[in-house]
């Protein structure tokens, strides 16, 4: 099977890359990841209250951005981490002239302040990408979260505006507290597969409605995840958990068990296997509604432990 994709213009061998996480600070960490087939490496994010309020952050990341560079020779895509536009245009070019392949914009915004609409809140991550599109040449992923009232019209404006690819999703990392102390607690917990089907469900319906390449991110920890990802419609897959748990050798041994499958179904290339089960693909007579009522219809009384007692 051949597993060759583009993603951001990208041409890729496959669809497996290193997502943004900390193993990127580490070169001989990236050197293992390039050892194990990685397709391409998204950095660890530079959060724009670096950039704004400590000077010499940004010029640490650019610096381990070039050293990268030098390290391997699969594409390595900066990430940039904010929601305010400020500062970030005179950084977009930086990260471009530092040797970036591509720029993924994860746009990290929980609305708390009540007198904030929605529309703001959307109004502003266009006028970033609006920004940045202006300002740089090498092309522009957005991350986004789920946490949106009409994720495709979002998807649309940005597609519009010449964002080359939607990144789906990024984690909603939320502290717990101590009772007792009344301290915030703040814990990491890395994904699992269960994260998965949120991401396969907005892929499918996103894939015929933008342009821009995708990316699924989040739940990917097997073979057959994968396997889904790329039937809803995804371009890529970004690993980050999988290889925070298990190391850059399950990236490997994922990549292979995914052709192994394709093989073993008649599938000859990727392309082949893409979008076969996203909305426009697989489009069920119902709709989303239809798949809303069958889901809750698929619980049976007999299956609950309550029963009976």
């Amino acid at each position: 099977m051949d597993l060759s994709t583009e993603y951001l213009g990208l041409k890729l061998p496959h669809p497996f890359m290193a997502g943004a996480s900390p193993l990127t600070e580490i070169l001989d960490m990236v050197s293992r990841l390039e050892d194990a087939g990685v397709a391409a490496i998204v950095m660890h994010s530079l959060f724009e209250e670096e950039i704004l309020g400590y000077a010499t952050q940004p010029d640490t990341y650019l610096e381990q951005l070039m050293r990268i560079k030098q390290r391997v020779r699969v594409p390595v895509i900066a990430s940039l981490n904010g929601t305010n536009s400020e500062g970030w245009l005179q950084y977009g070019r930086l990260v471009e002239q530092a040797g970036a392949d591509a720029l993924e914009l994860n746009f990290y915004h929980v609305a708390t302040d009540a007198f904030e609409d929605g529309y703001s809140v959307e109004r502003r991550l266009v006028d970033i990408v609006a920004v940045l599109k202006e300002s740089i040449a090498i092309p522009l992923a957005v991350k986004l979260s789920p946490f949106y009232s009409a994720l495709p019209h979002l998807a649309s404006q940005l597609d519009r505006m010449g964002a080359d690819g939607l990144v789906l999703f990024n984690r909603f990392y939320q502290p717990d507290f101590n009772p007792k102390s009344r301290d915030t607690v703040m814990r990491i917990n890395l994904s699992n597969s269960s994260e998965l089907l949120l991401r396969l469900r907005w892929i499918a319906i996103l894939a015929n409605q933008v342009n821009a390449s995708l990316a699924l991110s989040g739940g990917v920890h097997e073979s057959m995840d994968a396997v889904k990802a790329v039937m809803a419609g995804a371009h890529v897959v970004q690993l980050v958990s999988a290889l925070l748990h298990s190391g850059p050798a399950c990236l490997t041994v994922i990549r292979r068990e995914f052709e192994r499958w394709g093989d073993a179904n008649g599938y000859e290339t990727i392309d082949q296997l893409r979008g076969r089960m996203s909305l426009a693909g697989y489009q069920e007579r119902d709709g989303e509604r239809g798949y809303y009522k069958r889901i809750l219809q698929s619980w049976h009384a007999a299956a609950s432990p309550v029963v009976g007692h």
